[in-house]
C-alpha cells in the first residue's frame, strides 16, 4: 500500500480508538456498541470479566458490557506504538491496531480489526486482555531483581548457587503452587508464576527436564515453525532451525528451566493427594531420590500434556503373539527391525512417522487404516495455518500473540474452512496419489481440516513429511477399512478376517483425554468435577484449559508451544489473583 494509505489507516485507527475509549470510560454499553459492527467478535481474556470468553454480536456484547463495566471500567486508553497500528489498509480493506489501557486492578492490552461500515470505521473483531495485575507485576524489564550480591545484608558465604539449592529444596516452606509435568506447558506457566512472585515447584517423573521429548521416537521433529515455538521470555537464537528436532527441543527445555530459575524436582512421583477445602490447601505425597516429601500447596496445575495417558485397547490373545508389540509411545527407533515385517495399527501422525521410520530402517511395513484421516503437506499446510503471523520477518512475537489470541476459536474454525480448501488445491497431486491407492481421506470436522481436529481432540490428522509418498508408491503397504480384531501367534487378524504376518506390531491407537490423567493422578472426585479437555464450548473457549476446572485449586495446562506461551500468562494471573485475595478462590 502507499504511504498515503498508511497514513489514512493510522488516522482512522486513532480516531476509532478515541471514540471507543470515550464510550468505554463513560460506562455506556450503547455508546460502545456504536464503535462496533453488529456482527463483531469480542474476546475478553480477564481484562473485564476475570474469565476467558467470547461474545459475538451486539446483543451478547451488550450483556458483557452491562455486567462488567460498572466494576472493571477501563481508562487511560492509548495506541500501542510498539508495532502498529498496522501501517496500511490490507487487501481485505481492514485495519488492525493495538492499544493499551488499564482497569482498577490491572494493566491491559488490546487488539482490534476495523472495517469501513456505512461510511464509518467499526471494529469487526477485538480482544481485551490482562497483562499484569497491579501490585503483582511480573519482574521483567524495569522490574528486574537486583541480584543476590547487591542486596543490603547479603551473606558472603552464600553465593547464588547456594541460594538456588536452598530454594529448590523446600526444607523450610511449602510451595504456593505445584505444577505436575516439566514439558512446555509446565515450564511456561511456572516461568510466569515465578515472575509474578508465586513460589512454584515443578515435579517431573523423568530423570531430566525434556525427557518427554528426548525419549520419544528417534526421527521425531516438530511440525510447527520456530517463529511459533518460542517459550515465554526466552526466544530461540536466530540460528535456530525452522523445524526443531526432538532432542534439540528437549535440551532447550532443560536449559530454559535453569535460565529462568525454575524450581524443579526430577524423578519425583506424586503417589497420593487430598484437598482440604477449609484450609484451601492440598496435601501431596511425593517420592523423590532423597526420600518421601509431603507438601501443602494452594494450587495444583496438571501439565502432563495430551500424550500422558495412552489409549491401549485390550486386544485378545496379545500374549500369544510370538513377536513384539507396543503402543506408539514406546517406539524409539526402527533400526532394530531391518529385514523384518512390521504392522502399524493407525493412520494419523504418530502412525505415519513410525511407519516411515521403520521403512527407512529397512523393515517391510504395512499400515492398517480403519477410518479416514485428514492429510496436508508440511510444505503448503503449515504456511496456510500460520499465515503472515508466525513467519520470518513477521510481527514481533508479543504482537503476533496478540493477533492470534485476538481471533476467537469459533472464528478460527470459520476461517479454517477456506484455508483447508486452499491447502487441498495446492496439495492436489499428493492427495490424488493417495486416493489412487485407496487411502481414505477427509476434510476435518465440518471441513475445518487440521485445526478442527486439533481443537476437538488433538489428533486425527497427518502433516506429510514424506510418508504419504511412500504409501502412494506402495513402498509402505496399505490395508484399509478394517481395524484390529485380535493377535495371532504370527501376527494379527483384522475385523474382516484378513491376517497379516508380523514380527512387530505398533499400536498407534492414540491417547485418552487429559481428564483421565487427572483421574489417575488426583482421583475420581477431582476428575469428575472437571470437563473434558479440548473441544470448543458455548462460550467460545477450549474445554478445561487455562481457567477454573470445577475442582477447587486445580487447573489444566497444555497445548502446543504457541498456545502455552500465550495462555500460561492468563492462567498464572488467575492463580495470583486468587492467592493474593484480589478475587475469591
Amino acid at each position: 500500500m502507499t504511504e498515503v494509505a498508511a497514513g489514512h489507516a493510522e488516522r482512522a485507527f486513532a480516531s476509532w480508538l478515541h471514540d471507543h475509549a470515550t464510550a468505554m470510560e463513560s460506562g455506556s454499553a450503547g455508546a460502545v456498541l456504536e464503535t462496533l459492527d453488529k456482527n463483531c467478535w469480542w474476546r475478553d481474556l480477564l481484562a473485564l470479566t476475570w474469565n476467558l470468553g467470547t461474545s459475538h454480536g451486539h446483543g451478547p456484547i451488550a450483556e458483557l458490557l452491562n455486567q462488567h463495566l460498572a466494576t472493571a471500567r477501563p481508562a487511560s486508553f492509548a495506541i500501542d506504538t510498539g508495532f502498529g497500528p498496522v501501517d496500511a489498509i490490507d487487501d481485505n480493506g481492514t485495519i488492525t491496531g493495538f492499544f493499551l489501557f488499564e482497569t482498577p486492578s490491572a494493566w491491559c492490552r488490546g487488539v482490534a480489526t476495523l472495517a469501513e461500515v456505512d461510511g464509518a470505521w467499526r471494529a469487526i473483531s477485538m480482544m481485551t486482555g490482562m497483562e499484569d495485575l497491579k501490585g503483582h507485576e511480573r519482574a521483567i524489564g524495569t522490574r528486574r531483581p537486583v541480584g543476590p550480591r547487591h542486596l543490603p545484608g547479603a551473606r558472603s558465604s552464600h553465593n547464588w548457587k547456594d541460594q538456588r539449592a536452598e530454594k529448590v529444596a523446600y526444607r523450610d516452606r511449602d510451595p504456593e503452587t505445584v505444577v505436575i509435568g516439566a514439558g512446555q506447558g509446565g515450564l511456561a506457566v511456572a516461568a510466569n508464576l515465578g515472575l509474578m512472585g508465586v513460589d512454584t515447584l515443578v515435579i517431573e517423573r523423568s530423570e531430566r527436564v525434556g525427557d518427554g521429548w528426548r525419549k520419544r521416537y528417534h526421527s521425531l521433529v516438530l511440525h510447527d515453525p520456530v517463529w511459533a515455538d518460542h517459550l515465554p521470555y526466552l526466544p530461540f537464537p536466530s540460528s535456530w532451525p525452522i523445524y526443531s528436532a526432538k532432542d534439540k527441543i528437549a535440551d532447550w527445555f532443560e536449559f530454559y528451566a535453569e535460565a529462568m530459575e525454575l524450581n524443579v524436582w526430577t524423578q519425583a512421583d506424586m503417589y497420593e493427594s487430598s484437598y482440604d477445602a477449609a484450609a484451601g490447601r492440598w496435601t501431596l505425597k511425593i517420592r523423590t531420590p532423597e526420600g518421601e516429601r509431603v507438601i501443602h500447596p494452594q494450587d495444583v496445575i496438571l501439565a502432563t500434556g495430551a500424550a500422558a495417558e495412552v489409549n491401549l485397547p485390550e486386544f485378545p490373545h496379545r500374549e500369544a503373539f510370538g513377536g513384539v508389540s507396543y503402543h506408539s509411545s514406546g517406539h524409539s527407533s526402527g533400526g532394530d527391525w531391518a529385514g523384518r515385517k512390521a504392522v502399524v495399527i493407525g493412520a494419523c501422525n504418530s502412525a505415519h512417522d513410525i511407519a516411515q521410520d521403520l521403512y527407512e530402517s529397512g523393515a517391510a511395513v504395512t499400515m492398517v487404516q480403519r477410518s479416514s484421516t485428514y492429510i496436508m503437506s508440511q510444505e503448503f499446510g503449515i504456511p496456510a495455518l500460520f499465515g503472515a503471523n508466525f513467519v520470518e520477518g513477521g510481527p514481533p512475537t508479543e504482537y503476533a500473540d496478540l493477533m492470534a489470541s485476538g481471533t476467537p476459536w469459533p472464528r478460527v474454525l470459520e476461517l479454517a474452512v477456506e484455508g483447508t480448501k486452499a491447502t487441498a488445491a495446492l496439495d492436489a497431486d499428493l492427495l490424488a496419489s493417495l486416493d489412487a491407492v485407496g487411502f481414505k481421506r477427509n476434510d476435518g470436522p465440518g471441513g475445518t481440516g487440521l485445526m478442527g481436529y486439533a481443537l476437538a481432540r488433538g489428533g486425527g490428522y497427518y502433516i506429510d513429511v514424506g510418508c504419504s509418498r511412500l504409501i502412494a508408491e506402495r513402498k509402505i503397504h496399505l490395508v484399509q477399512g478394517s481395524g484390529l480384531a485380535e493377535f495371532t501367534e504370527s501376527g494379527v487378524r483384522l475385523e474382516d478376517g484378513r491376517e497379516l504376518e508380523a514380527d512387530l506390531v505398533v499400536l498407534a491407537t492414540g491417547y485418552k483425554n487429559m481428564r483421565e490423567t487427572a483421574r489417575r493422578v488426583l482421583g475420581d472426585e477431582v476428575a469428575d468435577a472437571c470437563p473434558d479437555v479440548l473441544g470448543i464450548g458455548a462460550d467460545g473457549e477450549i474445554g478445561g484449559l487455562y481457567r477454573p476446572t470445577g475442582a477447587p485449586g486445580f487447573w489444566f495446562m497444555g497445548g502446543p508451544l504457541a498456545w502455552v506461551r500465550i495462555y500460561s500468562k492468563h492462567l498464572a494471573l488467575q492463580i495470583v489473583a486468587r492467592q493474593k485475595g484480589v478475587i475469591p478462590r
